[in-house]
């Protein structure tokens, strides 16, 4: 329970830090306090250099999809390789991991919720478990609560929709049987629907400007 309280309070102040709610909690204190954290935190700043904008675009990305820095270098590559836009094919590539699937499907309540769920087992991808939360999930294929954990508590309340209530509408990639725990990505995402507040250009602008 400390270490939770700890990882939640500390998330509250990486979400005011970075101008985002990152979980249902930080968005509470958030709207109570919506400036940075710390003695001066309300203080008018001076204008950011174009390297510190575009440095907290790339820092916002992460925190959203709580991944490691190697981690996010790794989908930018991946995504400069694929056929498009760039910054579209990075968001695309973030989204079809499973915590976040998980996430979106509404069996967690939070990004860490859902890569413990992956972690521990309790997911599987078409029959088979997967314990690596940046599996990519391809369209086609159904995620879903392995029998024996739809018994667990954090699961039955999941199935009541109850995650719903704090998390965005489900995209509409994603077929959720919310009840039958059970979500299927139908389609590739498409920017425009998918709930990460980001400019993606400058996320790209700050890893190609760093090569």
């Amino acid at each position: 329970m400390a270490n939770n309280a700890l990882r939640a309070r500390r998330q509250v102040r990486k979400s005011r830090a970075l101008g985002i709610a990152l979980t249902p909690k930080a968005e509470k204190y958030f709207e109570r306090r919506p400036y940075a954290p710390g003695e001066h935190g309300r203080a008018r700043r001076k204008s950011d250099s174009d390297y510190k904008v575009r440095l907290t675009e790339k820092q916002r990305l992460r925190a959203q999809y709580d991944i490691r820095e190697k981690q996010m270098h790794r989908a930018y590559v991946e995504a400069k390789r694929v056929e498009g836009q760039t910054g579209e094919n990075l968001i695309g590539l973030l989204e079809t991991r499973l915590d976040a699937l998980v996430l979106r499907s509404g069996f967690a309540r939070t990004m860490a919720q859902a890569r413990q769920a992956v972690v521990h087992r309790h997911i599987m991808v078409d029959g088979q478990r997967v314990d690596r939360p940046s599996f990519r999930v391809r369209p086609g294929q159904m995620i879903h609560v392995h029998p024996r954990s739809e018994k667990m508590v954090p699961f039955q309340v999941a199935a009541t929709g109850a995650h719903q209530d704090v998390l965005p509408d489900t995209p509409g990639y994603l077929d959720v049987s919310i009840d039958r725990l059970q979500a299927t990505l139908t389609r590739k995402p498409e920017r425009s629907e998918v709930p990460v507040t980001c400019e993606e250009q400058l996320v790209v602008e700050y890893y190609a400007r760093m090569a």
